[in-house]
């Protein structure tokens, strides 16, 4: 048989499980596998055992005495030794040879005289033909004398008897050590291996944890302990943990959603920690430091919601008012720090855009607000124009809300010169773009050339020329030049109408009350958006009043003038003036006080009603002018009735509380009494219900009312004092004053 026949043969010769030739190859394989385990083994021994020694250490706490530095260095120097122990052992291994391979088989199959060898010899090419027949033959006979081919398992047993002696103590005191260190024992094995983390048997620090509220909210702190019950919080509480007996930091996880913002940290001292973080949702805070966890707080979070805001009824200016009126509802649960209105318009065409913004007045931190006010929006280029509004309102935790947009109309003043409005008709078409720049130069230039007021007077058509040549300077942006114009046009507007029925004197008055009027808005608007109630600002602002003063009264007079040089009968001239002047000093005097007292609405009030009298003033005739004047005084004297009103009710409260707790202590001392005297088995009970009610009240400190001696009230514990008549009013006031009682129980 040829090596071909003897190939062949192989291949078709079968057994139970398959071809020879792939029982061979799988043989093969698993005795080279079974070898290289057999030589990786003893080569990874060493390493093994020096890493046993170290957890054998690691189970005796012994590495975790070391500082955190020093023990990095010896687990670092430890492994260090073990990789080079490991690799100078696996560099001296050699793959196993095929004969070696086929001698694991023959071992493990059992196999002798090395048939697998016989298989794979082949003769010499110069062999003779019939000795090739017969080794051929010995072939055959080999082949049909193999059974199973089996690649064994490996030996794994150190073959010295010392290595085994020393591998077997190593694994006894290993298992002696879990024994001993019990659940312990894996904390303690990483406590080893981890430089900066402590075993399960390093005591827990103390640690102390409260959750501070934001102090809008006005909430006492939440300490946290082991409560079945989680906490809850308000959104942007501070939580805030102290941790004390740990080397190093502890650190604040989130789970469960919680989303934790605003972290920091801070050192106390060398085992001392401070944490504090926001809480932003609810969730669970795990704190955790040196690989263990200290504590796990489930923690609800309530969200912020954003203001409440809407509208109030019917916001905008009605038919021929020259204030815009905006109502306003706003709430939020922890107060509002600002409330504002923004405007836009409605059909803003091809001018710029823009936002109009109108601060609402606020009194501290309300947690609601609600009321109207009635600016003066008429110096604005789109007074009479519809525009769309929002009410915007913050709270004091941060949160915004706005209102529905509202459509309503701008107020506007109301301007008799023809030359006045054609002003503010330019004004306007030019703010709101629908007229270019040079030609509304062009026209304000033919303006100034027609006859009338701007043409007669120097001062107004120099005041338009300079308005011209602003429009005409290519140097000056569109920006700055539309602002200027637009302020420019309206002082000229104002002071046309002014001067349509008066003289430059009267002109200049109601200019110098304007100005007046805007420096006190402005000292206002200072000291309630700065919270400035410093004398110097006081000061200031009794300064401002007094000028304004002074302008209100040269336009008084001025009127007064004219009226007599036009023979305009002026009834009780005299009266006229200490009328007007005794009713806008108190008005400002009213304003300053509660500008003083840090009540900016009502200050606001008090200047706006000052602004609608010098606005009436403008236009209007002597005789008008000693009518409001005479009005003036008799709305302060009923705000000083009204005033004097709430303050005698007030007394008469504080009174009778007082007179009620004179009579729960007289009633509590004669219970005290009575109980002392049940105890002794008198009978002092009668002490104070024998009493007449006359003679109680005289034990009160009360008055004694008509007729109360004539009727006694024996055996009665209760006692009712007279109410006090309230003082005597005059007899125009409109109202009588409401009186109280209390009955004391």
């Amino acid at each position: 048989m040829t090596g071909s026949d003897l190939k062949n043969s192989l291949a078709a010769s079968t057994a139970q499980d398959g071809s020879l030739a792939a029982r061979l190859a799988t043989a093969r394989k698993n005795a080279r596998f079974v070898l290289h385990a057999q030589n990786l083994w003893p080569a990874v021994q060493p390493t093994l055992g020096l890493l046993g020694l170290y957890t054998l250490a690691g189970l005796l706490r012994l590495p975790q005495h070391l500082p955190d530095g020093l023990r990095l260095v010896t687990v670092a120097g430890w492994l260090s030794l073990c990789g080079w122990r490991l690799h100078r052992d696996l560099s001296r291994l050699s793959a196993p040879t095929p004969q070696a391979i086929d001698q694991q088989i023959e071992t493990a199959s059992g196999l002798h005289n090395h048939p697998l060898a016989t298989l794979t010899d082949t003769l010499p090419t110069t062999t003779e033909a019939h000795t090739q027949t017969l080794w051929h033959a010995h072939q055959n006979r080999v082949l049909a004398t193999l059974g199973p081919l089996k690649a064994g398992w490996p030996r794994l047993l150190p073959h010295p008897p010392k290595q085994r002696l020393a591998a077997g103590a190593l694994l006894f005191a290993l298992a002696a050590g879990c024994l001993v260190a019990g659940p312990a024992a894996p904390g303690r094995i990483a406590a080893a291996f981890i430089p900066g983390r402590d075993d399960p048997d390093v005591p827990l620090p103390h640690i102390e944890a409260w959750i501070t509220p934001p102090t809008y909210t006005a909430n006492a702190p939440v300490f946290l302990g082991n409560t079945a019950q989680p906490p809850t919080v308000p959104q942007g509480a501070r939580l805030t943990v102290i941790v004390t007996g740990l080397s190093s930091h502890p650190v604040l996880r989130s789970a469960k959603g919680m989303v934790l913002t605003d972290a920091t940290r801070q050192k106390l001292d060398a085992k001392s920690w401070k944490i504090t973080v926001t809480l932003s949702h609810t969730g669970n805070v795990r704190l955790a430091g040196r690989g263990r966890t200290f504590a796990n707080w489930p923690i609800t979070v309530l969200p912020d919601a954003q203001p409440n805001v809407q509208w109030g009824p019917k916001p905008g200016a009605g038919k021929g008012d020259w204030r815009t009126r905006l109502p306003f509802e706003a709430s939020h649960a922890y107060g509002l720090s600002s409330l504002s209105v923004e405007l836009h318009l409605t059909h803003p065409g091809r001018g710029p855009a823009r936002t109009l913004s109108v601060p609402l007045p606020l009194t501290g931190h309300p947690k609601t607000a609600k009321g109207a006010i009635t600016p003066d929006l008429s110096e604005d280029p789109w007074a009479g124009e519809s525009v769309t509004g929002q009410v915007l309102a913050t709270s004091v935790s941060g949160q915004n809300g706005k209102s529905a947009p509202a459509t309503f109309q701008l107020g506007a003043r109301t301007f008799h010169s023809p030359v006045a409005r054609a002003v503010l008709d330019l004004r306007k078409r030019y703010a709101l773009g629908r007229e270019r720049r040079h030609a509304t130069a062009i026209d304000l230039a033919a303006l100034g050339e027609t006859p009338g007021p701007i043409y007669d007077h120097t001062g107004m058509f120099l005041n338009l020329t300079s308005i011209v040549a602003m429009l005409d300077n290519p140097r000056i942006q569109d920006s700055e030049a539309r602002t200027g114009a637009v302020n420019m046009l309206w002082d000229l507007a104002l002071d046309i109408e002014d001067r349509r029925k008066g003289d430059d004197a009267s002109a200049l008055a109601s200019l110098d009350v304007r100005a007046a009027q805007a420096a006190v808005a402005q000292q206002l608007r200072h000291m309630r958006e700065d919270g400035n109630q410093s004398q110097q600002a006081k000061e200031e602002l009794e300064a401002r009043l007094n000028t304004l003063k002074d302008a209100i009264a040269r336009k008084m007079q001025a009127l007064a003038a004219q009226a007599m040089r036009d023979h305009t009968a002026i009834p009780d001239l005299q009266g006229f003036s200490r009328a007007g002047d005794k009713a806008f000093s108190k008005l400002m005097q009213q304003l300053q006080r509660d500008a003083t007292n840090g009540h900016d609405g009502d200050a606001l009030e008090r200047l706006q009603q000052m602004e609608d009298a010098t606005e009436r003033m403008r236009n209007a005739t002597p005789q008008d002018m000693a009518a409001m004047a005479q009005q003036m005084v008799a709305q302060a004297k009923a705000r000083e009735q009204t005033a004097a009103l709430r303050d005698l009710t007030a007394q008469q409260a504080k009174l009778l509380d007082h007179a009620q707790s004179r009579l729960d202590e007289v009633l509590k001392a004669q219970s005290n009494q009575n109980s002392a005297l049940e105890d002794d088995g008198g009978d002092g009970e009668q002490a104070y219900g024998s009493l007449p009610t006359s003679e109680l009240l005289r034990r009160l400190g009360l008055p004694v009312p008509p007729g109360a001696d004539a009727t006694p009230q024996p055996n009665t514990h209760t006692a009712e004092p007279a109410p006090c008549p309230p003082p005597k009013q005059k007899s125009k006031l409109p109202y009588a004053a409401p009186t109280a009682q209390a009955n004391a129980p």
